[in-house]
């Protein structure tokens, strides 16, 4: 299969939904070979299937189910892709969740699980990955999927705000950490996407045209829009690119005044 990921194989978290879903589908269109972590829930099975109903024919992927908030479900992706595939290349940390809430109201639980999720499971699955690209010796592409949140405050947002800033720092960091091994590590981040994390917020008619009319390419984003820069990262066109943060977000952030 030819493309512009020809023969590389990429694993990612949170694969079967959303922005994780649409790179992965991307990702086998320009021929890599691609594992998934989902849930381990009937709900997510489904949607893997639904995946492999629509990828492209002759496409290669597998589904790695756990709680990517646990290393042992890092260690295992990992494990299962190489097992799979003989390597590992590339390498999105996109698993995350993000329920809006009061800062006064939000209990311990809320917390701890949008931490767990959101930056301990970045980390784990990061580090699995990092070992296993300085094993193979040729490098690698890790892409860490924050956010806009990351940059800037949310009201309904001070347990979620803080994981995006921490996996764009964790990025940078890695960056320095591990760029004498030759992988790469950037961050993504996206502005507001239509996806199962937000569809209630952007339901509100009044709220979606607000937030479309302070974007200035008019349209809130798609899951899709953040194939394409994952696929750059991902691929030689970015060969030395390493530390970066790319804005995915239609002009939003500049635009805020």
């Amino acid at each position: 299969m030819s493309g512009l990921l020809a023969g590389r194989v990429a694993a990612i978290t949170g694969g079967v939904t959303g922005i994780g879903r649409a790179i992965a589908l991307e990702y086998l269109k320009q021929g890599a070979c691609v594992s998934v972590n989902h849930f381990e829930d009937e709900k997510s099975a489904e949607q893997f299937k639904s995946m492999e109903r629509e990828a492209v024919e002759g496409a290669k992927l597998i589904a790695v189910p756990g709680d990517i908030s646990k290393q042992e479900t890092a260690t295992r992706l990992v494990e299962e892709t190489v097992r799979a595939y003989g390597k590992l290349d590339v390498f999105v940390s996109n698993a995350g969740i993000c329920q809006f809430a009061e800062f006064l109201d939000i209990t311990q639980d809320l917390f701890e699980s949008h931490v767990s999720t959101n930056l301990h499971g970045a980390f784990y699955a990061t580090q699995a990955a990092a070992r296993q690209m300085a094993k193979q010796g040729n490098g690698g592409s890790i892409i860490g999927i924050s956010s806009i949140s990351a940059l800037v405050g949310g009201a309904q947002q001070t347990h979620y705000t803080p994981t995006k800033a921490g996996v764009l720092s964790l990025m940078q960091s890695c960056a320095c950490a591990l760029g004498k091994y030759g992988i790469r590590c950037n961050a993504l981040l996206p502005g507001t996407i239509r996806t199962q994390l937000n569809e209630k917020d952007l339901a509100n008619e009044e709220k979606r045209k607000y937030m479309e009319g302070r974007i200035p390419l008019g349209r809130t984003g798609v899951p899709d829009d953040l194939a394409g820069p994952a696929v750059f990262l991902a691929s030689d066109l970015s060969k030395y690119v390493n530390g970066a943060q790319l804005l995915v977000d239609g002009g939003l952030f500049v635009n805020l005044q």
